[in-house]
């Protein structure tokens, strides 16, 4: 049993430095390529520290480096996340916030070569969102926002887009003082691109609810709870329209990252059951999230 579990940590372990490896040359090719070029502003604590370094080189004639600024910045919501979400998750954080830094600073920008700023914040956007939607599918977190949007959705099931969304305004307005009202536009396109990406591919937070119709309720619960954990309510004495034989109706609900493994373990407990799903908003009350 022991070693399965080391396997596991392994594994675990290798998918999550890919995931940071992942973040950190898409965040410099976003950074680098297509919003410095374009005086676009990404997200989070990566957007505050390129309004910080473009004060410093317009104000104070310093080149202060955005990786340095974001490890920075990042200092006291690496303390949150340790109080809050625990080492192994900061210990993460910290790898992908030190691997971006430096992806930051290696990844050579080629200057204005595209001279149209939507273009640039739309494929910077979707390409910032898509590391770090890819990040958070695995555990991982990049740091700022994101530790405080997963604290934010622990405790108010906020979804991560609308977090990033709700505290980027700043950022967006920072950009009209410093490049003009157009710029502010471009940034808030590319700040909306970024967060649909996000909720696209961190598919944790999704939630769907789930109807099965079985004639083998016991086997489809035992299955189901051996293979994810969620609570499951019982309709009792349903009835078959075709058939008419005596039919249970079981409710879930589930993450969409759990989608496929519940349709697998539905299969092997009950090849004769048909279940449908449709997606919630919003959930109260004891819903299971899995340990960061």
């Amino acid at each position: 049993m022991t070693q399965i579990m080391l396997y596991f940590d392994r594994h675990e372990y290798a998918a999550r430095i890919v995931a940071a490896i992942i973040y950190a040359l898409t965040s410099a090719i976003a950074i680098n390529i297509f919003w410095t070029p374009g005086h676009i502003y990404s997200s989070g604590f990566t957007g505050l520290a390129q309004i910080l370094n473009t004060l410093g080189l317009r104000y104070l004639h310093m080149n202060i480096s955005i990786g340095l600024l974001l490890i920075l910045l990042n200092v006291p919501v690496l303390i949150l996340g340790y109080r809050k979400l625990g080492y192994r998750f900061t210990m993460f954080t910290a790898l992908a916030l030190l691997l971006a830094a430096i992806a930051i600073r290696i990844v050579p920008s080629p200057g204005t070569w595209v001279h149209d700023p939507l273009v640039l914040a739309i494929f910077g956007g979707g390409i910032n969102g898509f590391g770090t939607g890819f990040a958070l599918r695995t555990g991982l977190s990049t740091g700022g926002l994101d530790i405080i949007g997963i604290v934010a959705r622990k405790k108010f099931g906020m979804r991560m887009g609308a977090v990033n969304l709700t505290f980027n305004f700043f950022i967006l307005l920072t950009a009209g003082y410093l490049f003009g009202p157009q710029y502010a536009l471009y940034t808030g396109i590319s700040l909306i691109v970024n967060a649909y990406m996000i909720d696209n591919f961190y598919t944790r937070q999704q939630k769907l609810q789930v109807m099965i119709v079985t004639e083998q309720p016991d086997r489809v619960i035992e299955m189901l709870q051996q293979n994810i954990r969620r609570g499951i309510t019982i309709v009792h004495d349903a009835e078959g329209g075709y058939n008419h034989h005596e039919k249970e109706i079981l409710f879930t609900v589930i993450s969409a990252y759990e989608r496929y493994d519940f349709r697998d373990a539905l299969e092997q407990a009950d090849p004769k059951a048909w279940s449908s799903t449709w997606r919630i908003e919003h959930t109260t009350g004891r819903f299971y999230e899995p340990k960061l």
